[in-house]
């Protein structure tokens, strides 16, 4: 298998494919899959039945409705699965009933029964959801990797205290999200991790100082268990005792000044280093993580983002450097940062060129990587005719797709929207934005059918409605001469204070940008949030651990054992 791939399409249809995924050939899997924990939980159970059709559901609106395909696929899963996961499904139905909660678990079960087929016997996988349908998820789970293999309910806490209890409330504040832990059986890598000390605990134990600043504590150098145990009895520093050590290792730990003594007669102490210690091993309980906030360097802008330092201490805890890490609802694509970031292999899944074409710039950002070297990405067009079949299927993801070719901020896509959402800016589809030394515009409206010299009219209207600097057309038919006429007519755009001019509008065809044509307009940074630089360290890109938190590698690579989005990715089954 390639060792870095982005897929869009379908995850479901992606993982079912052999060719894209054999047997058994993912090391770990972390999935966030979409779920909108804000909304009224009991709309979740009301009865749907025959009143709303498939056809008008959006894919990205966070919910999933009881329609035709969830019954097919229901179905398709009592008689196709394993008994187990088929009596599970049966059993939910009936204390769940028809409703949008049956349908997201329809739709989960369909997608791992895929993800445990072809994780490795000695792979790991991560759910992250919330306590909305956690419970439910984790008993799908159990009946598809036995109830045997989960191995932690992780609760991280993303937020502080919430305003969400108001006056009439029946709930406590929801500050935590739930991340269940399974494994494919009990060869499951393993590797320690820490993390950092609370501050109450360094108070209380590490409160000496030594003149450099470096804080210890004082821990007993005398040996339990006496004789019985075989440790030496001698006397050091005027007091006799049976110690831990002999007595040339105690005196070499004393020339070093590991060995204190606070009066005359006390018995000895170690000096243990705050700097020297790992930290406190992983528990079920993660609150030293924060949520991206708002000033935070790694934020990007996406309301669902997730913190890197969490994927990475999940990466680092469940695989080794090389490993391959699959995201199959990657959205903006923290996990495969934080797998690039700890040199493992990666592949992610979107159903939106608009989540894959941000990851891209996130991994040009960050890493340096370009599509066709550091990653290739499959289900994208590749030629004109590609991006025709693509306007047939769906004109905002041809729309999206035309938009990334010229690094445009899409305008009229929401969180959770496939279809998109016309804003206020009619005949606005994207903007680039440059400083001319204030803030400018470039807008881009792009045209899947046939094109005219009006539609160039009707953008320079816009353009000049919207007092921006530059207009362009993307059109998949190539300009007519009476267009291109229209197009020159509208003028220049002189930068600053330069003699440098460009033109007003312009036209660009799909043809032609995948030919590498660009935008002719001023330099600009980054039309998006720009991910945060990994540093070099020696021409590499520099491996680090999770912030506050540390990684001991076990012996042999891993002791086995038994025991993020703009977009948050959907797709119907």
């Amino acid at each position: 298998m390639p060792d870095n791939l982005l897929y869009y399409g379908d995850n479901l249809d992606i993982l079912r494919n052999r060719d894209y995924f054999p047997n058994e050939c993912v090391d770990l899997i972390y999935l966030d899959p979409p779920f909108n924990s804000n909304r009224s939980y009991n709309v979740l159970f009301k009865d749907e039945s025959g009143r709303q059709s498939d056809a008008q559901i959006m894919a990205f609106d966070d919910t999933w409705h009881w329609g035709v395909t969830a019954e097919d696929t229901f179905r398709a899963l009592i008689k196709d699965s394993p008994v187990q996961v088929s009596a599970t499904m049966g059993a939910l139905l009936t204390v769940v009933g028809r409703n949008q909660m049956m349908a997201y678990l329809v739709m989960m079960t369909a997608r791992l029964v895929q993800l445990h087929r072809v994780l490795k016997p000695t792979g790991s996988l991560y759910l992250h959801c919330d306590p909305t349908a956690s419970h439910y998820l984790k008993i799908v789970l159990d009946s598809i990797f036995g109830v045997t293999n989960f191995k932690n309910e992780i609760i991280w806490k993303r937020t502080s205290a919430h305003n969400d209890t108001k006056q009439g409330a029946l709930h406590i504040g929801r500050i935590h999200d739930v991340i269940l832990y399974y494994v494919k059986s009990n060869t499951a890598k393993r590797n320690e991790v820490y993390a950092p000390y609370s501050d109450t605990y360094v108070g209380d134990f590490y409160r000496h100082t030594d003149p450099d600043g470096r804080k210890y504590r004082l821990d007993n150098l005398t040996g339990p268990g006496g004789a019985a145990k075989g440790n030496p009895k001698y006397e050091f520093l005027g007091v006799t005792r049976y110690w831990r050590y002999n007595r040339e290792k105690m005196q070499a730990l004393y020339d070093q000044g590991r060995i204190i003594q606070t009066a005359p007669g006390r018995v000895p102490a170690y000096k243990r280093y705050l700097d020297e210690m790992p930290g406190v091993g992983l528990q079920d309980v993660w609150d030293d993580i924060s949520a991206v906030q708002a000033q935070a360097k790694e934020r990007l802008g996406y309301p669902t983002q997730k913190p890197i330092a969490l994927l990475e201490r999940i990466i680092a805890a469940s695989s080794n450097p090389g490993d391959v890490i699959l995201d199959p609802f990657c959205g903006c694509g923290t996990s495969i940062a934080a797998a690039q970031k700890l040199d493992r292999r990666w592949i992610g899944i979107d159903i939106t060129h608009l989540s894959i074409a941000l990851l891209k710039y996130r991994l040009k950002d960050m890493f340096s990587l370009d599509q066709g070297t550091g990653y290739k990405v499959i289900g994208e067009p590749q030629d004109t005719a590609g991006a025709r079949q693509l306007a047939r299927d769906d004109r905002y993801q041809f729309q999206w797709w035309a938009l990334s070719l010229v690094k445009a901020k899409p305008l009229g896509g929401q969180e959770g929207s496939k279809t998109g959402k016309k804003g206020s800016d009619q005949g606005i589809d994207g903007v680039i934005s440059f400083v001319d030394p204030n803030p400018q515009r470039v807008l881009i409206q792009v045209k899947s059918g046939k094109v005219k010299p009006s539609d160039v009219r009707d953008l320079v209207g816009v353009v000049e409605r919207e007092k921006a600097a530059i207009g362009v057309l993307i059109t998949l038919e190539k300009a007519s001469h009476d267009m291109q006429t229209e197009a020159l007519s509208a003028g220049k755009y002189r930068f600053a204070d330069t003699t440098r001019e460009y033109p007003k509008l312009q036209i660009l065809t799909i043809e032609e940008l995948l030919n590498d044509a660009t935008v002719d307009m001023p330099p600009t940074q980054h039309t998006f949030q720009k991910a945060e630089r990994v540093k070099d360290d020696g021409g590499a890109v520099q491996q680090t651990l999770p912030e506050k938190s540390k990684r001991k590698k076990s012996g042999g690579g891993g002791r086995s054992g038994g025991s993020d989005s703009l977009l948050l990715q959907s797709s119907l089954f």
